[in-house]
């Protein structure tokens, strides 16, 4: 019997899946849009360039594309996703680049479409702190008052030293001012952690997971880091190549991760696949059943779930 409480399955992590089932009560998926949103480390106001590991497309590899409108994206992501769950419901996920990084009336002229749509369950807006203007809070606050909104916060790690070196374009501390505003709403905050950083060890990145943790966020969504085509990090990758985690290390990584962050904080993902035309390294991350059934597999093997070790190091 799985020893883990927030589970109906083998996985002795709190997942997405589990929290979506009990929250709804049906099957829910994610329909990735691209609002045509740019960001704010490109543009001067924080920085030029990125983030040394971020793609034209601003992460979005599998969303819609921009050329289309958002109900037609929407459509489209639906119609893909029903092959699989014919009954399933839709998080509209805004995912490409910062989401909230525009004029109110522009953001609430993208917004209000999907929102309104009653195919629409709730949605997701992936962000950075240092995009988050008072009146788009209190704008999104109350969309909250009548569907689930989720706020995924962009902080890939809590070290200073590492956001500037990969041009991240804010520190720790801004990320801390946004999520104590984002705390005082109605929306759920998703923390995204970014695991392979050059520089990083395995102990920074179980500290990043451990502090992350003890701010109780609603969700956490770890990632490998991705070398991909056409970005600054490639650039360097291949000039000077640095070492990657190998699977063995990630999911032994993870596993660590886990155990020092709360049971009741959801994770929404432990591994993530870029575009296989655009993946230089590490390759194994495009096996992500393999790399999920390692982690459950170990997991069970050393008997640990997610916060087993959380009391003891807060």
């Amino acid at each position: 019997m799985n020893p883990f409480p927030f589970s109906d399955d083998n996985k002795r992590y709190h997942t997405f899946n589990y929290y979506l089932r009990h929250r709804f009560k049906e099957k829910v998926f994610k329909v990735g849009l691209d609002a045509g949103f740019t960001c704010p480390n490109r543009d001067g106001k924080a920085g030029f360039g990125g983030c040394t590991f971020c793609n034209a497309i601003g992460s979005g590899d599998f969303g819609g594309s921009r050329l289309d409108p958002l109900d037609v994206q929407f459509e489209q992501g639906v119609s893909m996703m029903r092959k699989k769950w014919p009954h399933g419901k839709a998080i509209a996920y805004f995912q490409s680049f910062t989401n909230t990084y525009a004029s109110l009336a522009e953001i609430q002229a993208k917004f209000q479409p999907i929102f309104q749509r009653d195919d629409v369950l709730a949605m997701a807006i992936a962000t950075r702190p240092d995009a988050l203007e008072d009146d788009v809070l209190t704008y999104l606050d109350h969309l909250a008052d009548k569907k689930e909104i989720w706020l995924e916060l962009g902080l890939q790690s809590i070290h200073d030293e590492t956001a500037k070196s990969v041009n991240r374009g804010h520190d720790f501390r801004k990320f801390m001012e946004s999520f104590q505003r984002v705390r005082k709403t109605k929306l759920k905050i998703a923390v995204h952690l970014l695991n392979g950083l050059p520089g990083e060890t395995p102990q920074m990145m179980i500290e990043s997971a451990r502090v992350v943790g003890s701010l109780h966020p609603d969700a956490v969504k770890i990632h490998m880091l991705n070398v991909l085509e056409n970005t600054k990090l490639a650039e360097q990758y291949k000039q000077n190549p640095f070492p990657l985690l190998t699977m063995d290390e990630y999911t032994d990584l993870v596993i660590a991760q886990l155990e020092v962050l709360p049971q009741e904080t959801v994770i929404q993902r432990l591994t993530g696949d870029g575009d296989p035309k655009d993946l230089i390294e590490p390759k194994w991350t495009m096996k992500k059943t393999i790399v999920l059934n390692t982690i459950d597999q170990k997991m069970a093997r050393l008997n640990t779930m997610q916060g087993a070790k959380y009391q003891e190091s807060n």
